[in-house]
């Protein structure tokens, strides 16, 4: 008998919770912040909860809003090999930049944290968008939107051969003959293409799972395209049930046309739950939150977002759509197209708008008792839009604590989530096999794939 398909969830973190005013709200402590035992903690509740993995987010820049909003950067890997050391299962997903990072050094990271977590570890490879870190690397100017993808595609590859640089059988550690590695198992790369020149190899035995969890997140032209060809999870973010079955649908056909198992590309959208007892509990508990936005911090957001300038005198009035440049550099950004949409969909005030994009920068915000939650999660995950969720809580830890409390429950009540974990590594928790090496044939057992998902109906369900 086929195993029932099961959602895959994520406890995506951000410093106090992901809406902008989270550190202001009285649920939360924001001398914490800076505390690892209060990540530990959180991983913790995540863990008991049987979550797939925990992801930390990163950028090489300080944003320029750091005055209203707790957005500063904790570097991912001191971070996540703190979580390793105080968790035993879950899985661990940092983010690490192609633009900004030499693949030497990455591969040696991510390996170092898929072995000292025993194969829990997963990169979410971006090309980052900020453009203020170009100054932060010897750089005048970011580089463009296509040159980036250009050279994480050959980035990937470099990685890729790197943790494949040791075979499996590499590591021999014989105390008898005294023969600790096989050297002919272990092979230059002797890459040198358009932007990188790495001659290898590692200088790290082959990891726990073959190599990290592939994670990718970006839903332009070229991320796509990116993700169907590389990655085996995809976090991603969409307002509405249409657009989540489209993408959807496009990123299976995509990996499909290039040979890949669809059913081992995760798409994993963010969803920020306000839980209530009642709806209109959960609808005042947001409105509270709302209420302690400053517009300085918003207004600003809006202007890196969509580049056009407002004042405060300007926030009940609609959103000047005609201002709004949609050619250019700025035009290829997801995140660009999804506010967009909004803005022609539902014509809101600037306030409103506002008010959207502190929940959770353009991720879904659902409002409402667990159940509805759950409605939602469900409704998604049944009608090929989702193979499972990055939840964002809007503030940490009281906002996990209750979707762990209430909605875990009722998923597990419907059959829709694990009760325990089944395996040890990120890879089982995703149902992905261990891929075998470049220079080697399987000499471990494979995790069987997970059931396929269903494909994505044609009209919104």
């Amino acid at each position: 008998m086929t195993a029932r398909r099961q959602l895959h969830l994520n406890l995506f973190v951000y410093p106090g919770g992901h809406h902008e005013a989270a550190w202001r709200y009285h649920g939360t402590d924001p001398s914490r912040i800076l505390d690892i035992r209060f990540y530990q903690d959180l991983a913790r509740t995540a863990e008991q909860a049987a979550f797939d993995a925990v992801f930390f987010a990163d950028g090489p820049s300080l944003a320029d809003n750091v005055r209203y909003a707790s957005r500063f950067r904790l570097e991912p890997f001191t971070w996540l090999s703190a979580i390793a050391a105080a968790t035993e299962r879950i899985g661990l997903i940092a983010t690490a930049s192609t633009t900004y990072t030499e693949p030497y050094n990455l591969a040696r990271l991510f390996a170092s944290l898929d072995h000292l977590s025993r194969g829990r570890a997963g990169w979410n490879i971006v090309t980052t968008g900020a453009p203020q870190a170009a100054q932060n690397f010897g750089l005048d100017e970011h580089p463009v939107h296509a040159e980036r993808y250009d050279r994480a595609r050959e980035f990937v590859d470099v990685v890729t051969e790197l943790w494949d640089s040791w075979e499996d059988e590499a590591l021999v550690a014989d105390q008898k003959t005294g023969v600790f590695a096989d050297t002919d198992r272990i092979r230059p790369i002797d890459h040198e293409g358009r932007h990188l020149k790495v001659r290898g190899p590692l200088n790290t035995p082959r990891t726990p799972q073959g190599r990290p969890v592939y994670v990718q997140a970006g839903s332009s032209r070229d991320g796509r395209a990116f993700a169907a060809r590389y990655a085996e999870a995809v976090f991603t973010a969409h307002q509405t049930l249409h657009s989540g079955q489209e993408f959807y649908a496009d990123i299976k056909a995509r990996a499909a046309a290039l040979g890949r198992d669809p059913g081992r590309v995760l798409v994993l959208p963010g969803i920020s739950p306000f839980i209530g007892s009642t709806e209109v509990e959960a609808r005042a508990l947001q409105e509270e939150f709302d209420e302690l936005t400053q517009p300085e911090y918003s207004l600003q957001l809006l202007h890196r977002l969509l580049g056009i300038e407002l004042g405060a005198d300007q926030l009940d009035g609609p959103v000047p759509r005609e201002l709004i440049e949609t050619r250019g550099e700025r035009g290829n950004g997801s995140r660009f197209q999804l506010i967009l949409d909004i803005i022609n969909r539902e014509q809101p005030t600037v306030r409103r708008l506002l008010h959207r994009l502190a929940g959770a920068r353009g991720h879904r915000v659902v409002t409402g008792t667990p159940e509805r939650i759950a409605d939602e999660i469900q409704e998604w995950f049944e009608h090929g839009a989702a193979d499972g969720f990055n939840i964002m809580p809007p503030w940490l830890p009281g906002g996990f604590d209750l979707f762990a409390e209430q909605v875990v429950p009722i998923l597990r009540e419907r059959g829709l989530f694990r009760t325990a974990y089944q395996g040890a590594t990120l890879r089982d928790h995703y149902g992905l096999p261990r891929p075998t090496g470049s220079h080697t044939s399987p000499t471990l057992p494979s995790t069987p794939a997970a059931p396929a998902a269903p494909a994505a109906p044609k009209e919104n369900a």
